[in-house]
């Protein structure tokens, strides 16, 4: 079974929110998709959700309940039809060569190659509220995931690290797929519209395409191997390399160094997103020159064409970093790794919270 590589490896590879960033970016700044889609003939991208016998169908007012409609402590809410959510995937694996169309490239005879999920963000597109949520997804959250030997012999349901199921296959579609599956699943079969899934390489060429970001430094990043002395309280701009090692180095020795880390990601992510949405308004060519940049690294089944519509269909959303959602729960010390076992009650008092709205009596 396909395994979290070990420390060293880790060290050199992981990626956390690095490259996610730039293409969650390029997808809220141009969030119609949904809009264009129907356009273009094609399904609509809701389905009705399942969510757990908790939740779905009970209570005394469950009688009274429609389709779409659930009880939840004693109140009434319905499924969000209109809601759109894509999956956006940051893979630890560096090189990307397009193999037969969009992949990253595998090393023949194995089906460990996809390279593992080490950045996971649900974006949730609202048009009801005109607004964009995002909910981290902890890359050593526990979960059902679906496992197969190397040579590709299915093997049943295992309770894995969410980050290793995108490692299953030789990546591109394939792997995407097996992730999105797993997402899903961790959150009670809800419907994902959407994926996109880029490598690490992107960063410095996107971040620089909008000039450069600038940040009050978080804490301490002090890195002589890769040229990073900076200081907390600094305010600087970060272009190039430095922007990638910001948001990706933490200190390993510490136990769930990732949560600090995490602040400078959603610092960065929220900063880009305000340059990168005026730079779009003002000159939708911006977001074309992104998803040019960015095609190069990811594997997604958004298209070019809804990206550019979307930049001018709703440059209105709204974006902050209160809208950045964390799972809740316990990371402990497992055998070999760190795992995150996920509240499952907070879990779907989050699912309800942005999925579903109250219906009115």
């Amino acid at each position: 079974m396909l395994e979290q590589t070990d420390t060293v490896k880790k060290k050199k590879m992981s990626i956390t929110a690095t490259a996610v960033l730039t293409i969650i970016c390029i997808i809220v700044v141009i969030a119609g998709i949904v809009v264009l889609l129907r356009s273009m003939g094609k399904e609509k991208m809701t389905t009705p959700a399942v969510v757990t016998d908790k939740i779905t169908n009970i209570g005394d007012k469950a009688d009274d309940l429609k389709g779409n409609q659930i009880s939840y402590k004693d109140k009434i809410y319905a499924l969000n039809e209109d809601l759109t959510t894509i999956l956006v995937m940051g893979i630890d694996d560096e090189t990307y060569t397009e193999v037969g169309g969009n992949s990253w490239s595998a090393e023949e005879g194995s089906y460990y190659n996809g390279g593992q999920a080490d950045a996971l963000f649900l974006i949730l597109l609202n048009p009801h509220m005109k607004k964009t949520d995002i909910i981290a997804i902890n890359r050593n959250a526990m979960a059902d995931i679906d496992v197969w030997d190397e040579t590709g012999n299915y093997e049943g349901i295992f309770k894995k690290q969410i980050c290793l199921q995108h490692g299953y296959g030789y990546g591109g579609t394939e792997s995407c797929e097996y992730q999105v599956k797993a997402v899903s699943r961790m959150f009670h079969n809800i419907s994902i519209d959407a994926y996109a899934a880029i490598s690490m390489d992107a960063i410095p060429e996107l971040n620089d395409a909008v000039g450069g970001i600038e940040v009050e430094v978080l804490d301490d990043i002090i890195y002589p191997e890769y040229d990073m002395n900076l200081h907390q309280g600094d305010v600087v701009t970060l272009s190039g390399e430095k922007a990638y090692w910001y948001i990706r180095l933490r200190n390993e020795n510490v136990f769930d160094s990732s949560e600090q880390r995490l602040q400078r990601q959603k610092q960065y992510l929220t900063t880009f997103l305000a340059k990168a949405k005026s730079a779009s308004v003002s000159d939708v060519r911006t977001a074309a020159k992104l998803y040019k940049i960015a095609q190069k690294y990811m594997v997604t089944d958004i298209d070019a064409g809804s990206c550019i519509y979307l930049a001018t269909e709703a440059s209105g959303y709204t974006f902050d970093m209160e809208d950045i959602y964390s799972l809740k729960g316990e990371t402990i010390q497992g055998n070999r790794f760190e795992e995150f076992y996920v509240d499952e009650d907070a879990l779907e008092e989050l699912i309800v919270e942005l999925f579903y709205e109250p219906v009115e009596k």
